[in-house]
């Protein structure tokens, strides 16, 4: 029998990859004769990175860049050789992760660290680029980014306004004449997942921003802004974005990319299963293993399992999934694919030691034994 194992990571306790290795472990000692092919899976956010480049063709970046704070914070980002591609989350520069619960503010948290990551892989010679967008601590609606890739926000006086929201309300004119040169050459596929538009009650600020930090007052001041900011970009090219599902991501990052750049807004998982190859590790698996921290009703919308499992369908191959935690509603993935589904916590324990590392591996791979020891006696 020969198995896939794609697992997503379960985010503040196992990377994919050791996701991974917890149920091959498991397999193995069911029976060392089946045949266990882990391959690291995300859908756009957390462990992208690491997911595209877990072969030998790829290699990772390591350089600082500032936080968003612009405080210097370590930063990377990956490169498949094969493609020369750089792969880059966000959230690396720019996450919520980043700032401690005291200093979130949108109003000062900056993109401007996610503009380094680019033009450190354009200055090597790159011109693909895979963007993961997710877990912004940002509402700056990319001026950050596109800053440091040389576009100029100026205020009236013809100063460089503030970095972070707080600048756009001075905002008054975009030049474009000293952005780097070889961004005509590049192409952006962005993970995105969400359809927000730019502004407006589902916009970003509105739906976001809170949970970064901001106020009522705020988020009231920075959707006017970004109007504002949409209204001058539009007066420099022509067209305004502000309205396309997805603009509103990452605190308005998405706007920037589709506004300022060559770039394609995509679901995050299907541009991670299209990079991988892994339809034809599918296509040759009798079973499929996926999973994620948390499965919910939410897991339908564009994760990464049920992305998995939409596709082993399409091969006609069982697939089941293994879970930190499960909802009530976690039902619904049995309709999209995923065969049956399994939590792995064996005792009431508190969040802190469910997530632990070691005892993560350890209910991982106690559960996919038990799972597997059943799948090997019915076979």
């Amino acid at each position: 029998m020969k198995v896939l194992v794609a697992i997503d990571s379960f985010k503040g306790s196992l990377s994919s990859l050791d996701a991974g290795r917890a149920v091959e472990k498991a397999i193995h000692m069911v029976d060392t004769n089946i045949e266990v092919l882990v391959k690291p899976l995300a859908d756009g956010g957390e462990g992208t990175v690491d997911a595209l480049t877990s072969n030998s063709d790829s290699q990772i970046v390591e350089l600082e860049v500032n936080g968003p704070l612009l405080t210097p914070v370590a930063g990377k980002y990956g490169i498949i050789r094969s493609t020369n591609t750089v792969v880059i989350e966000i959230a690396l520069a720019a996450g919520l992760n980043l700032v401690t619960p005291e200093e979130r503010n949108p109003l000062n948290t900056s993109t401007y660290g996610v503009g380094e990551l680019i033009k450190d892989g354009i200055n090597r010679g790159y011109r693909r680029f895979i963007i993961g967008l997710g877990g912004s601590s940002t509402n700056d609606g990319g001026v950050g980014m596109l800053s440091a890739l040389g576009y100029e926000f100026l205020d009236k006086s013809g100063k460089s306004i503030k970095p972070g929201a707080t600048g756009l309300k001075d905002l008054y004119e975009i030049r474009t004449a000293n952005a780097l040169p070889a961004l005509r050459e590049c192409v952006f596929y962005v993970a995105c997942d969400v359809t927000n538009p730019l502004c407006g009650e589902n916009g970003c600020s509105n739906v976001f921003a809170m949970q970064k930090g901001a106020t009522r007052e705020m988020i009231r001041d920075m959707d006017c802004w970004l109007s504002n900011y949409a209204g001058i970009t539009q007066k420099v090219f022509g067209v305004s974005n502000k309205d396309y599902p997805g603009s509103g991501a990452a605190g308005g990052l998405g706007f920037a990319f589709l506004s300022f750049l060559n770039s394609e807004l995509k679901s995050g998982i299907d541009i991670v299963l299209q990079e991988t190859g892994i339809e034809n590790d599918i296509k040759n698996a009798d079973l499929i293993v996926t999973g994620e921290g948390r499965l919910d009703s939410q897991s339908v919308m564009g994760k990464a399992p049920v992305g998995i499992a939409r596709l082993a369908k399409k091969y006609d191959k069982k697939v089941i999934a293994f879970s930190g935690c499960v909802t009530d509603d976690a039902i619904i993935c049995n309709d999209y694919g995923i065969d049956a589904f399994f939590p792995i916590l064996r005792n009431i324990v508190s969040l802190d030691a469910a997530m632990d590392y070691n005892n993560a591996c350890e209910n991982l791979t106690a559960t996919a034994y038990q799972v597997f020891r059943l799948i090997n006696t019915i076979l």
